[in-house]
């Protein structure tokens, strides 16, 4: 860090002296503004966060021995002694170990060699395993950047594609399917926020919570967007703003040279304990939910039943039996080597310390921000008296904000659900038809768009993580085409969604705008 981040900071911590929040103004929001100035002056994400976290604290503790109570005990500590926290930190170190067994037994260049063999594209043809590969792992957000990230970024470089690009595949085909499959770990969190709203709202449900997250899939459309944005980019290899400098400087790098494996043996080895890893996942999460309704027989009972597992337990159990498989895998090849397999497994955990440290920091951070309350100006302005037709807008733009200041999709889900169902209640029952699928879509969309692009979100940090790159780096790449998404939701979704468009007409005009825009643009700077 330099001599001028490091005034800024000190100007910041001094500004943010004697702030006081207990008033729930606008203050409330200084934390995380604060973070944004330092990332995005600095560049590095870990002082912006531990920035934001210590002024959190400062204006939430009335003295100096208060503040470190706060700051240690209250968060830090509580951090720490949190079971789903341990298990994504123990999840990624073990994958780092696992990703540095397959990369050093030889497996990744097998693999170099079957992509360069069998694809004269070898650059589109990796991106396009990349976002197959992401549509797949539909189960879970984080583990679905993990996977991909680790098991296609070393690759992808190789053959001419930048890891920018492969953190934007993997971080688009995270959070972004997981909201909208009907078998993930955020089903049951999503369906319990809608009846957490009906609740509230003291009105029974007509029909079962599931069935209005079905009815809601259409209108999510940050999520559709998203996911039709890529495609396009893909088969256009449309890149545009930072993203096209770091292409053109990996396209300089020239090709990959082919080198001679055994036929099968090596790539064998990288395939076989990355479908253990999935399997085990996937088998996890549907064994560990059944024990509720014992063996799900619908597609109803099986989306509960895998939302319901104990997700923690099985992200550290998968990544055991899949270390294991890749030990066993490339223990021969790694000793050939002169090698000892624990010390390579060492050593891929001690490459992703600093990012779990990132990590760390902003679950800190989101802590903090969620004790200063920031959210009752959120409210407050929900409650004001406003149109209905524009009410699917309003949700989308304030979960937006929302969720990129703090970098939570779920926190969002929280706050927005149980305060945007019950005023959808309110109006009539016309209203309630027309705009309740709608209102749940647009809650979804705006908290999946700060877990797509917040540098503040553990999903944004872990694509960046998993694809060795900076979070800054990732967020700064993505973030046009996350921007670009999100306007095509607002304009050619949750605006003319509340005057009576058909979902599935405002998908088709969004997907001709993208290819418009597209066209434009590659003519302009051609």
């Amino acid at each position: 860090m330099n001599r001028v981040s490091g005034l800024l900071i000190i100007c910041l911590l001094c500004i943010s002296f004697g702030l006081d929040a207990s008033s729930k103004n606008w203050l409330s929001l200084w934390p995380s503004a604060a973070a944004l100035i330092v990332i995005f002056i600095s560049k590095k994400i870990l002082p912006g966060l531990l920035l934001g976290s210590v002024i959190g604290a400062s204006m939430l503790s009335s003295g100096f021995i208060h503040f470190f109570e706060l700051l240690f005990i209250d968060h830090l500590f509580s951090l720490i002694a949190n079971r789903w926290n341990l298990s994504i930190i123990l999840f990624t170190l073990m994958l780092g170990g696992f990703a540095e067994l397959l990369e050093r037994g030889g497996g990744f260049n097998a693999l170099i060699n079957r992509v360069v063999k069998r694809a004269e594209k070898a650059p589109m043809s990796m991106q396009w395993c990349a976002f197959g590969l992401g549509m797949i792992c539909f189960f879970d957000g984080l583990a679905n950047s993990m996977i991909v990230g680790k098991s296609l970024a070393g690759v992808a470089e190789k053959n001419g594609v930048p890891r920018e690009k492969m953190a934007y595949i993997v971080d688009s085909t995270s959070s972004s399917v997981a909201c909208i499959a009907l078998v993930s770990t955020w089903i049951a969190y999503q369906l319990a926020m809608i009846q957490e709203g009906f609740t509230l709202a003291h009105v029974e449900m007509q029909t079962s919570a599931f069935s209005l997250f079905i009815y809601s899939i259409p209108y999510n459309f940050y999520c559709w967007f998203t996911l039709i944005l890529l495609g396009l980019t893909l088969l256009t290899q449309w890149n545009v703003g930072p993203m096209r400098l770091v292409n053109n400087r990996s396209s300089k790098g020239g090709g990959v040279p082919i080198v001679s494996f055994p036929p099968n043996t090596l790539f064998r080895a990288v395939w076989v304990p990355i479908l253990v890893l999935i399997l085990s996942l996937f088998i996890g999460l549907y064994i560990s939910g059944s024990e509720k309704l014992y063996w799900p027989t619908s597609l109803e009972q099986l989306s509960i039943s895998i939302g319901e597992a104990n997700t923690a337990r099985v992200l550290v159990m998968s990544a055991i039996i899949s270390l294991i498989v890749a030990c066993l895998m490339n223990n021969k090849p790694i000793r050939q080597q002169q090698e000892q397999v624990h010390h390579v497994i060492g050593k891929g955990m001690r490459k992703i310390c600093g990012p779990i440290a990132i990590l760390f920091s902003a679950w800190l951070l989101s802590g903090i921000l969620k004790s200063l309350e920031a959210h009752v100006l959120l409210s407050e302005l929900l409650s004001q008296k406003i149109d209905i037709s524009w009410f699917p807008a309003l949700i989308f733009i304030t979960g937006a904000i929302l969720s990129f200041s703090t970098g939570t999709s779920w926190g969002t889900m929280g706050l927005l659900m149980p305060l945007a169902v019950p005023i959808v209640l309110g109006f009539d029952d016309i209203a309630y038809d027309l705009y309740i699928s709608p209102v749940i879509a647009a809650v979804f969309s705006g908290a999946v768009f700060g877990d797509h692009c917040s540098p503040f979100s553990d999903t944004t940090i872990v694509a960046s993580i998993s694809c060795g790159i900076e979070p800054f780096e990732h967020v700064k790449t993505q973030l046009p085409y996350a921007l670009l998404a999100s306007g095509m939701a607002l304009f050619c979704g949750f605006i003319p969604i509340g005057f009576g468009v058909h979902p599935g007409g405002l998908l088709f005009l969004g997907t001709g705008a993208f290819v418009l825009l597209i066209s434009l643009h590659k003519k302009v700077f051609r």
